[in-house]
Order: structure tokens, then C-alpha cells, then sequence
């Protein structure tokens, strides 16, 4: 089993065991939030059905993301992870907004609410959702479907300790208005707890520059390279958040025409500093395929650099 093999095996293993417990722990509290009417424990319910269903996404998505590549999926189905990561952050969204809905009727008229039993039930799905950010931790920045799902988890931990407020203001001072201004609180961190996900999974998939590079520097490496005169139609994505890809077009000085290894220095180099394993690059005699409106770096004093300045 390969390293990659390995890390999914674990992920999937890890994201089948949340996926079960959350199950299991919804159940109790939409029983939780009925019996006792406390629409703070439904609306920790309420995310935590979102996350059944995101944890499934990503246990799903984590299974078909280690199918091989084949003649119509050339670079297999890795994005089905990223599919899934950008659907967990969009359902957080929806659960909120019928968490706000609900909230608006019941701050007109707030209902009675069994603060002991909202008290209980909310302090035991604190210990579920504690121990399952334990299991995902490790493997949060490993995978971003993971990350996800430990998203969805720390905010199921959040909604737990609003609801444990809510439920000691109400024995103590049966004031029940305290039920909708927290599930309010509760949809604000649920949205802002996932407001990275969605943008780091909407990055990807429209492949942008990874975060922490810069296409300047890499143009700039690749032209102090020896041989190099110029560097153009440069394009660096990521396939998933952990693995990245280049496509160059680079024109070689005169004095590189004879330097086999070039391409091979090139690809060591941009491995070592900036991460990036799969690329690929085409190597030109010359300049007659680079048009005006491409972006590129050129060595200085070359006849590409003073063409350059003077456009």
C-alpha cells in the first residue's frame, strides 16, 4: 500500500466512525429538542443532520477519489473530494439560515423550555463532539474534505456549549428568550466556521494559484536558472489542496541548446521550493510562439527582455 493508499484508508476509517456517532447522537437530540422544547438543542440537531449528510459526502467522496485514472478521467477522481468539501460548507449554510427562520417566530413568543433536560442532553453531545474533533484532528490540513468534516464537528462542539448556556440561564433564571438569541449565535459561528472552507474549495476547483505561491517567484527561479532566457503561458493549480501542478513554456539561451538535463532541474527545483510535483514544461529554440499579450519573465540583457520593455 502506497503512502497516498495509506492516508486515505485512514481518513475513510476516521470519517466512518463520525459518521456513525454523529448518527447516532442527532437521533438523541431531535428527541432531546422535542421532549424538552428547546429549539437550541434542534438547532444543534438540525447541523448535526447536515453533518450525517457531509460526513457521508466526504466518506463517499474519499472511496471514489481512489478509483484510477482512465481515458475520460485522466487525472482520475481526486476533485470528488473537493465536490464534496465545497456541498459540506454550502450545507452548514442552508441548516443556519432555517436555524435564523425558526429563531425570528420565537423571539415574538418565546415558548417554555426544560432548562435540566436541554442542560443534560447538550453536555453529553459536548463529550461526542469533543471526542470526534480528537479522531479528525491529525488529518484536518491532510485532507480538505476532512478538514470539512472536522469543520462541521468543532461547530456541533460550538452549538453544544451554546445550548449548556442557554440551559443554566434557564434553571437559574427562567428567562426563555435565552433559547433563540443562542441558536441565533449558534448559525453565526456555523458560518463563519465554514466561510474558509467554501472559499478554499471554490479556489481549487476554479484553479487558482495555490495559497503561499506567488507566480512571481516561481517565474523569477526559473529564469535564474542556467540556460533559461525566458519564461512564458506559465500556469500553476492544484488538483487537490495537497497536490499542485505546473504548465510552462520556457526558452532556452542559445549556450542551453546542448544541456539534456535542463528540464530535470527545473522539475527538482520547483519540488524542493515551491512543492509542486507534476509539471510540465516545454522547451523552445525560440521566441516565435510567445504572442504580445502573454505573460512572462525574461532574463535580463537577452532580446526578449529589451522586446519586453519596449511593448
Amino acid at each position: 500500500m502506497s503512502m497516498d493508499d495509506h492516508h486515505s484508508h485512514e481518513h475513510h476509517t476516521h470519517i466512518g466512525w463520525a459518521f456513525f456517532i454523529t448518527a447516532a447522537y442527532m437521533i438523541v437530540e431531535v428527541v432531546g429538542g422535542v421532549w424538552f422544547n428547546s429549539l437550541a438543542l434542534l438547532a444543534d440537531a438540525g447541523h448535526m443532520f447536515s453533518d450525517v449528510i457531509a460526513l457521508g459526502l466526504a466518506w463517499i467522496a474519499i472511496q471514489i477519489a481512489r478509483r484510477p485514472a482512465g481515458d475520460r478521467h485522466t487525472f482520475g477522481f481526486k476533485r470528488s473530494e473537493i465536490l464534496a468539501a465545497l456541498v459540506n460548507g454550502l450545507a452548514i449554510w442552508a441548516i443556519a439560515a432555517l436555524i435564523f427562520y425558526e429563531a425570528i417566530h420565537r423571539f415574538y413568543a418565546p415558548p417554555q423550555v426544560q432548562g435540566k433536560g436541554m442542560l443534560l442532553v447538550a453536555t453529553v453531545g459536548l463529550i461526542v463532539n469533543l471526542a470526534l474533533a480528537a479522531l479528525l484532528f491529525r488529518d484536518r490540513d491532510k485532507s480538505l474534505n476532512v478538514k470539512g468534516a472536522f469543520l462541521h464537528v468543532i461547530a456541533d462542539a460550538i452549538g453544544s456549549i451554546g445550548a449548556i448556556i442557554a440551559g443554566i440561564t434557564i434553571v437559574l433564571t427562567g428567562w426563555y428568550l435565552v433559547d433563540p438569541i443562542v441558536s441565533v449565535l449558534i448559525g453565526c459561528l456555523i458560518i463563519y466556521s465554514s466561510l474558509s472552507l467554501v472559499k478554499e474549495s471554490s479556489h481549487i476547483l476554479m484553479q487558482g494559484v495555490p495559497a503561499g505561491i506567488e507566480l512571481g517567484d516561481i517565474e523569477q527561479a526559473i529564469v535564474e536558472q542556467d540556460g533559461v532566457c525566458c519564461v512564458y503561458d506559465l500556469h500553476v493549480w492544484s488538483l487537490t489542496n495537497e497536490q499542485h501542478s505546473l504548465s510552462a513554456h520556457v526558452v532556452l539561451t542559445e549556450q542551453a541548446r546542448d544541456q539534456p538535463d535542463l528540464i530535470d532541474r527545473l522539475r527538482r527545483m520547483l519540488s524542493d521550493r515551491f512543492h509542486i510535483d507534476h509539471s510540465t514544461i516545454q522547451l523552445e529554440s525560440n521566441h516565435d510562439m510567445r504572442t504580445e499579450h502573454e505573460r512572462g519573465l525574461c532574463r535580463p540583457g537577452t532580446e526578449c527582455s529589451m522586446l519586453s520593455d519596449n511593448r
